[in-house]
């Protein structure tokens, strides 16, 4: 069976497929993402797949609609394709990956039963329910759903059980890392001298505190929020050159502690001054 036929077998039993190339990474097919140089990532202005004509965005160009994976767009990628992947998450699913013997061993005798599939290395776990992915929860175990995809290997053996509170509590141990910001990012023209000539420097300090607030409140759709906060924040104090890189540094920290990778936080920012006119 082709990666094709693959693909609409999952599409119809509910599982969002994707493509993947040599080493097991989503395609770029479009000129702007060719050799996947848009990292695979999300169109930031729509929280989900972008507008680029191919599947060339990881977990989010994943769809069970068959008309899409059929199309022109989509077929070169599956004449291309080494392997299927899916979207966990897309399918109401958690997958603990396992890699090894010894993460096998603790498996068996820290988790409940349930449907196992045997990988090159160790095993798939896959539980009915979602959470956020994390990676190394422990030695040789990552956690795949939301926002992640996980490579077809087969149906695998047993019945799916619920996702068990041992795997939420693993992630839950793991908060998300949050890194220094260590891109360049050009907020805006900065002829104002760090001063806000429309209001006061604690109605900018107050507005940044609201924005964080806001990233941090956010329990669904976290690339969509941060993005529309990020814009909030430009259109006020975008054009006046009051925002420093403390600012910045402070709405990018809050995003990161949602799950945002730091590259993320500055696409967001950067489609934000382009929506702008920046």
């Amino acid at each position: 069976m082709n990666s094709l036929d693959i693909a609409l077998e999952l599409a119809e039993s509910g599982i969002p497929p994707l493509p993947l190339r040599h080493g097991k990474v989503p395609f770029g097919n479009c000129r702007a993402c060719a050799q996947n140089a848009c990292g695979g990532r999300p169109n930031m202005k729509r929280g989900g797949p972008c507008w680029c004509p191919a599947p060339c965005h990881g977990w989010a160009a994943a769809t069970t609609d068959l008309d899409v994976l059929t199309s022109r767009r989509w077929l070169r990628a599956w004449r291309h394709a080494v392997a299927v992947a899916y979207h966990p998450g897309g399918a109401g699913l958690t997958v603990v990956d396992l890699d090894d013997e010894a993460a096998m061993e603790w498996a068996h005798h820290a988790l409940p039963g349930t449907r196992t599939v045997t990988t090159t290395r160790g095993q798939h776990w896959i539980y009915q329910g979602t959470m956020r992915s994390v990676n190394a929860v422990r030695p040789g175990v990552d956690i795949k759903s939301t926002m992640a995809y996980v490579r077809w290997l087969g149906t695998g053996t047993g019945a799916i059980t619920a996702l068990p509170d041992i795997v939420r509590e693993l992630a839950a141990e793991k908060p998300p890392v949050v890194r220094p910001v260590t891109q360049a990012v050009t907020a805006s023209a900065s002829s104002g001298g760090g001063q806000c000539p429309h209001r006061t420097p604690a109605y900018l300090d107050r507005g940044i505190a609201m924005a964080e607030q806001a990233i941090t409140e956010a329990r669904s759709a976290v690339h969509a929020t941060v993005y529309r906060t990020f814009l909030a924040v430009l259109s006020r104090h975008g054009r006046c050159g009051c925002l420093t890189d403390a600012h910045i540094a402070r709405l990018f920290t809050a995003a990161q502690a949602k799950g945002e990778s730091p590259r993320h936080c500055v696409d967001a920012w950067g489609n934000a001054l382009t929506t702008l006119g920046l």
